[in-house]
Protein backbone atom coordinates (compact mmCIF):
# COMPACT_ATOMS: atom_id res chain seq x y z
CA UNK A 1 0.00 0.00 0.00
CA UNK A 2 1.63 3.21 -1.66
CA UNK A 3 1.33 6.56 0.87
CA UNK A 4 0.66 10.25 -0.36
CA UNK A 5 4.25 10.67 -0.70
CA UNK A 6 4.75 7.32 -3.24
CA UNK A 7 1.93 9.19 -5.32
CA UNK A 8 3.94 11.61 -6.68
CA UNK A 9 4.46 14.31 -3.74
CA UNK A 10 8.22 15.33 -3.56
CA UNK A 11 9.90 15.78 -0.09
CA UNK A 12 11.11 19.18 0.81
CA UNK A 13 14.32 18.84 2.92
CA UNK A 14 15.33 22.31 4.81
CA UNK A 15 18.52 22.61 5.34
CA UNK A 16 19.80 24.73 8.47
CA UNK A 17 23.05 26.58 9.08
CA UNK A 18 23.98 28.83 11.70
CA UNK A 19 25.77 32.16 10.26
CA UNK A 20 28.64 34.23 12.40
CA UNK A 21 27.77 35.21 15.67
CA UNK A 22 24.62 33.30 16.03
CA UNK A 23 25.59 30.10 18.28
CA UNK A 24 23.56 29.47 20.67
CA UNK A 25 24.45 28.68 24.57
CA UNK A 26 26.77 25.95 23.79
CA UNK A 27 28.83 28.53 21.98
CA UNK A 28 32.18 30.13 22.30
CA UNK A 29 32.00 33.86 22.34
CA UNK A 30 30.85 34.67 25.92
CA UNK A 31 33.63 32.37 27.12
CA UNK A 32 36.04 34.87 25.07
CA UNK A 33 34.34 37.81 26.46
CA UNK A 34 34.11 37.17 29.95
CA UNK A 35 37.57 36.11 29.92
CA UNK A 36 38.49 39.65 29.07
CA UNK A 37 36.44 41.27 31.33
CA UNK A 38 37.97 39.07 34.15
CA UNK A 39 41.47 40.02 33.32
CA UNK A 40 40.74 43.98 32.91
CA UNK A 41 39.16 43.68 36.06
CA UNK A 42 42.41 41.57 37.47
CA UNK A 43 44.69 44.80 36.11
CA UNK A 44 42.56 47.28 37.81
CA UNK A 45 42.65 45.63 40.82
CA UNK A 46 47.00 45.18 40.62
CA UNK A 47 47.04 48.98 39.50
CA UNK A 48 44.86 49.76 42.56
CA UNK A 49 46.70 47.81 44.52
CA UNK A 50 50.43 48.85 43.26
CA UNK A 51 48.95 52.50 43.55
CA UNK A 52 48.06 51.98 47.65
CA UNK A 53 51.79 50.12 48.35
CA UNK A 54 53.32 53.53 46.53
CA UNK A 55 51.37 55.53 48.51
CA UNK A 56 51.83 53.59 52.05
CA UNK A 57 55.46 54.31 51.68
CA UNK A 58 55.17 57.70 51.09
CA UNK A 59 53.14 58.41 54.26
CA UNK A 60 56.11 56.32 56.26
CA UNK A 61 58.76 58.72 54.49
CA UNK A 62 56.82 61.34 55.32
CA UNK A 63 55.73 60.80 58.67
CA UNK A 64 59.62 59.76 59.72
CA UNK A 65 61.03 63.09 58.23
CA UNK A 66 58.28 64.79 60.56
CA UNK A 67 59.09 62.69 63.39
CA UNK A 68 55.77 60.79 63.42
CA UNK A 69 54.65 57.54 63.38
CA UNK A 70 51.89 55.55 61.68
CA UNK A 71 50.36 54.94 65.12
CA UNK A 72 49.54 58.54 65.21
CA UNK A 73 47.53 58.58 61.51
CA UNK A 74 44.31 58.53 63.10
CA UNK A 75 45.04 61.04 65.93
CA UNK A 76 44.57 64.30 63.53
CA UNK A 77 44.51 64.88 59.23
CA UNK A 78 46.96 63.91 57.25
CA UNK A 79 49.13 66.03 55.54
CA UNK A 80 48.10 65.93 51.97
CA UNK A 81 51.89 66.72 50.85
CA UNK A 82 51.95 63.03 49.83
CA UNK A 83 48.45 63.01 48.58
CA UNK A 84 45.81 62.66 50.83
CA UNK A 85 42.22 63.16 51.53
CA UNK A 86 41.93 65.91 49.10
CA UNK A 87 44.71 65.10 46.47
CA UNK A 88 45.49 62.50 44.24
CA UNK A 89 45.93 58.79 45.20
CA UNK A 90 48.26 59.19 42.08
CA UNK A 91 51.36 60.87 43.67
CA UNK A 92 52.94 63.42 41.04
CA UNK A 93 56.22 64.65 43.15
CA UNK A 94 59.23 62.92 43.32
CA UNK A 95 60.19 61.85 46.74
CA UNK A 96 63.08 64.04 47.80
CA UNK A 97 66.81 62.09 48.27
CA UNK A 98 70.26 63.33 49.37
CA UNK A 99 72.47 64.94 46.22
CA UNK A 100 70.02 63.83 43.48
CA UNK A 101 71.31 66.68 41.57
CA UNK A 102 70.04 66.80 37.59
CA UNK A 103 73.48 66.01 36.53
CA UNK A 104 73.91 63.00 39.00
CA UNK A 105 70.75 61.68 37.57
CA UNK A 106 71.84 62.11 33.69
CA UNK A 107 75.66 60.64 34.86
CA UNK A 108 73.87 57.68 36.25
CA UNK A 109 70.84 56.93 34.46
CA UNK A 110 71.57 58.13 31.16
CA UNK A 111 68.69 60.92 31.41
CA UNK A 112 68.81 63.93 29.21
CA UNK A 113 66.53 65.74 30.41
CA UNK A 114 68.18 69.45 30.71
CA UNK A 115 69.44 70.83 33.87
CA UNK A 116 67.55 73.05 36.33
CA UNK A 117 68.57 77.06 36.60
CA UNK A 118 70.35 76.37 39.23
CA UNK A 119 72.85 73.39 37.73
CA UNK A 120 76.15 74.54 36.69
CA UNK A 121 75.93 77.72 38.62
CA UNK A 122 79.17 78.71 40.34
CA UNK A 123 79.92 80.70 42.67
CA UNK A 124 82.97 82.86 43.89
CA UNK A 125 83.22 81.90 47.15
CA UNK A 126 82.43 79.19 49.95
CA UNK A 127 81.74 81.52 53.20
CA UNK A 128 79.37 84.66 52.81
CA UNK A 129 80.00 87.01 55.76
CA UNK A 130 79.89 90.46 54.74
CA UNK A 131 77.33 92.77 53.55
CA UNK A 132 79.01 92.61 50.20
CA UNK A 133 78.55 89.05 50.21
CA UNK A 134 75.10 88.93 50.91
CA UNK A 135 74.59 91.41 48.20
CA UNK A 136 76.28 89.37 45.76
CA UNK A 137 74.09 86.17 46.72
CA UNK A 138 70.67 88.52 46.98
CA UNK A 139 71.18 89.07 42.97
CA UNK A 140 72.12 85.00 42.01
CA UNK A 141 68.91 83.71 43.63
CA UNK A 142 66.88 87.06 42.43
CA UNK A 143 67.88 85.62 39.26
CA UNK A 144 66.95 82.02 40.02
CA UNK A 145 63.36 83.40 41.27
CA UNK A 146 62.76 84.88 37.77
CA UNK A 147 63.95 81.92 35.34
CA UNK A 148 61.61 80.05 37.11
CA UNK A 149 58.76 82.77 36.54
CA UNK A 150 58.83 83.71 40.08
CA UNK A 151 60.34 87.13 40.33
CA UNK A 152 57.72 88.62 42.39
CA UNK A 153 57.57 86.21 44.73
CA UNK A 154 61.20 86.72 46.08
CA UNK A 155 62.32 89.24 48.66
CA UNK A 156 66.09 89.92 50.07
CA UNK A 157 66.45 91.63 52.99
CA UNK A 158 70.21 91.65 54.31
CA UNK A 159 70.69 91.59 58.19
CA UNK A 160 73.56 91.87 60.27
CA UNK A 161 73.16 88.08 61.29
CA UNK A 162 72.72 87.11 57.58
CA UNK A 163 70.73 87.00 54.08
CA UNK A 164 66.80 86.97 55.31
CA UNK A 165 65.38 85.26 51.94
CA UNK A 166 61.41 85.85 51.62
CA UNK A 167 59.21 83.71 49.24
CA UNK A 168 55.69 84.55 49.57
CA UNK A 169 52.38 84.15 48.15
CA UNK A 170 50.83 87.44 45.58
CA UNK A 171 47.54 88.09 44.70
CA UNK A 172 48.18 86.20 41.53
CA UNK A 173 50.71 83.51 42.10
CA UNK A 174 50.68 81.80 45.59
CA UNK A 175 53.89 78.73 46.59
CA UNK A 176 51.72 76.24 47.69
CA UNK A 177 48.16 74.40 47.38
CA UNK A 178 45.60 76.39 49.39
CA UNK A 179 45.67 75.54 52.77
CA UNK A 180 48.22 72.11 52.01
CA UNK A 181 51.48 71.48 52.48
CA UNK A 182 52.05 70.78 48.74
CA UNK A 183 54.48 73.10 46.97
CA UNK A 184 53.13 74.07 43.05
CA UNK A 185 54.99 73.40 40.08
CA UNK A 186 56.80 76.43 40.04
CA UNK A 187 57.91 76.63 44.32
CA UNK A 188 58.84 72.99 43.51
CA UNK A 189 61.44 74.10 40.82
CA UNK A 190 62.52 76.95 42.65
CA UNK A 191 63.64 74.70 45.51
CA UNK A 192 65.30 72.35 43.25
CA UNK A 193 67.19 75.08 41.86
CA UNK A 194 68.52 76.63 44.74
CA UNK A 195 69.98 72.90 45.67
CA UNK A 196 73.02 72.95 43.62
CA UNK A 197 73.75 76.51 44.77
CA UNK A 198 73.28 76.19 48.38
CA UNK A 199 75.78 72.74 47.51
CA UNK A 200 78.92 75.14 47.13
CA UNK A 201 78.50 77.56 50.41
CA UNK A 202 79.14 76.51 54.31
CA UNK A 203 76.68 78.37 55.57
CA UNK A 204 73.75 77.06 57.21
CA UNK A 205 70.28 78.42 57.20
CA UNK A 206 67.12 78.38 59.24
CA UNK A 207 63.88 77.90 57.49
CA UNK A 208 60.50 79.15 58.76
CA UNK A 209 56.82 78.77 57.64
CA UNK A 210 54.25 81.43 57.75
CA UNK A 211 50.81 81.48 57.61
CA UNK A 212 48.08 84.16 57.13
CA UNK A 213 45.46 84.44 60.10
CA UNK A 214 42.47 82.29 58.57
CA UNK A 215 41.86 79.90 60.82
CA UNK A 216 40.17 76.38 60.47
CA UNK A 217 36.91 75.53 61.54
CA UNK A 218 38.34 73.27 64.05
CA UNK A 219 40.08 74.65 66.92
CA UNK A 220 40.07 72.11 69.23
CA UNK A 221 43.89 71.49 70.70
CA UNK A 222 44.48 68.54 68.62
CA UNK A 223 42.99 69.84 65.67
CA UNK A 224 44.85 70.64 62.51
CA UNK A 225 45.71 74.24 62.39
CA UNK A 226 48.16 76.95 61.16
CA UNK A 227 51.01 75.86 63.20
CA UNK A 228 50.57 72.30 61.93
CA UNK A 229 50.22 73.58 58.05
CA UNK A 230 53.62 76.25 58.59
CA UNK A 231 55.81 73.33 59.66
CA UNK A 232 54.38 70.61 57.03
CA UNK A 233 55.31 73.52 54.55
CA UNK A 234 59.04 74.11 56.56
CA UNK A 235 59.76 70.59 56.23
CA UNK A 236 58.28 70.12 52.71
CA UNK A 237 60.73 73.01 51.60
CA UNK A 238 63.37 71.08 53.02
CA UNK A 239 62.76 68.42 51.64
CA UNK A 240 63.11 69.58 47.78
CA UNK A 241 65.86 71.50 47.99
CA UNK A 242 67.48 68.23 49.79
CA UNK A 243 65.93 66.79 46.13
CA UNK A 244 67.57 69.80 44.60
CA UNK A 245 71.75 68.75 45.84
CA UNK A 246 71.26 70.15 49.30
CA UNK A 247 73.65 68.92 52.09
CA UNK A 248 71.17 67.91 54.84
CA UNK A 249 73.83 69.92 56.76
CA UNK A 250 73.14 73.63 55.53
CA UNK A 251 69.67 72.94 57.39
CA UNK A 252 70.57 74.50 61.07
CA UNK A 253 66.66 74.38 62.00
CA UNK A 254 63.44 73.80 60.49
CA UNK A 255 60.70 75.82 62.35
CA UNK A 256 56.51 76.75 61.95
CA UNK A 257 55.58 80.08 63.10
CA UNK A 258 51.87 79.82 62.07
CA UNK A 259 50.71 83.27 61.85
CA UNK A 260 52.44 85.02 64.81
CA UNK A 261 55.15 87.17 62.60
CA UNK A 262 53.03 88.87 59.59
CA UNK A 263 55.16 91.04 57.39
CA UNK A 264 51.53 92.99 56.65
CA UNK A 265 50.41 93.57 60.17
CA UNK A 266 48.05 95.88 58.99
CA UNK A 267 46.49 92.91 56.88
CA UNK A 268 47.31 89.55 58.76
CA UNK A 269 45.03 87.39 55.69
CA UNK A 270 47.51 89.41 53.45
CA UNK A 271 48.65 87.14 50.68
CA UNK A 272 52.39 88.35 51.64
CA UNK A 273 51.93 86.66 54.69
CA UNK A 274 51.91 83.13 53.42
CA UNK A 275 55.82 82.36 52.93
CA UNK A 276 58.35 80.39 53.37
CA UNK A 277 61.78 81.94 54.63
CA UNK A 278 65.49 80.95 54.70
CA UNK A 279 67.60 82.98 56.42
CA UNK A 280 71.06 81.93 55.31
CA UNK A 281 73.03 83.05 58.27
CA UNK A 282 76.66 84.13 59.10
CA UNK A 283 79.27 81.72 60.61
CA UNK A 284 79.04 83.76 64.18
CA UNK A 285 75.39 83.82 64.45
CA UNK A 286 75.29 79.80 63.25
CA UNK A 287 77.51 79.18 66.08
CA UNK A 288 75.46 81.54 68.64
CA UNK A 289 72.04 79.40 67.58
CA UNK A 290 73.42 75.79 67.65
CA UNK A 291 74.88 77.17 71.26
CA UNK A 292 71.58 78.39 72.40
CA UNK A 293 70.00 75.40 72.13
CA UNK A 294 72.41 72.83 72.83
CA UNK A 295 75.37 72.52 75.64
CA UNK A 296 77.10 75.71 76.46
CA UNK A 297 81.06 75.93 75.51
CA UNK A 298 81.87 78.43 77.83
CA UNK A 299 80.30 80.58 80.48
CA UNK A 300 80.48 84.56 80.67
CA UNK A 301 80.43 86.23 84.26
CA UNK A 302 77.56 88.15 85.48
CA UNK A 303 79.54 90.36 87.91
CA UNK A 304 83.14 90.32 88.61
CA UNK A 305 84.35 87.69 90.25
CA UNK A 306 81.09 85.85 90.41
CA UNK A 307 80.80 82.56 88.15
CA UNK A 308 77.73 80.77 86.99
CA UNK A 309 79.24 77.89 86.01
CA UNK A 310 78.16 74.64 88.28
CA UNK A 311 80.98 72.99 89.94
CA UNK A 312 81.20 69.25 89.66
CA UNK A 313 80.48 66.84 92.82
CA UNK A 314 83.87 66.99 94.11
CA UNK A 315 83.62 70.95 94.50
CA UNK A 316 80.15 70.63 95.94
CA UNK A 317 81.23 68.32 98.79
CA UNK A 318 84.15 70.13 99.06
CA UNK A 319 81.96 73.55 99.71
CA UNK A 320 79.79 71.64 102.05
CA UNK A 321 82.28 70.45 104.08
CA UNK A 322 83.56 73.78 104.30
CA UNK A 323 80.44 75.20 105.14
CA UNK A 324 79.92 72.66 108.09
CA UNK A 325 83.09 73.28 109.82
CA UNK A 326 82.70 76.78 109.89
CA UNK A 327 79.40 76.31 111.77
CA UNK A 328 80.94 74.30 114.38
Amino acid sequence: MLSKLDKGQQAVVKRVTRRHGEEGHGGAAWKVAFADFCLALLSLFLVMWLMASRQQEQMEDLLKAAGGSLLEEGQGRVSVAMGGPRGSLIERQPLPSKGDTLGKRKANTGDSDPAGPGEGMRLSKAHYESHADMAELSKILAQLAADVGLAKNIRTIITPTGLRVLMHDTDKQGMFQRGSSAPNERFRRLLKSLGPLFQQIDNQMLIVGHTDSLQYADRSYNAFSNWTLSSERAMAARSFLLAGGMPATSVLQVVGQADRAPINPEDTTAAENRRIELLILTSDQARNIAEMFGAPTETLPLLDGVSVSVPDSEELEALRDQLHNRDM
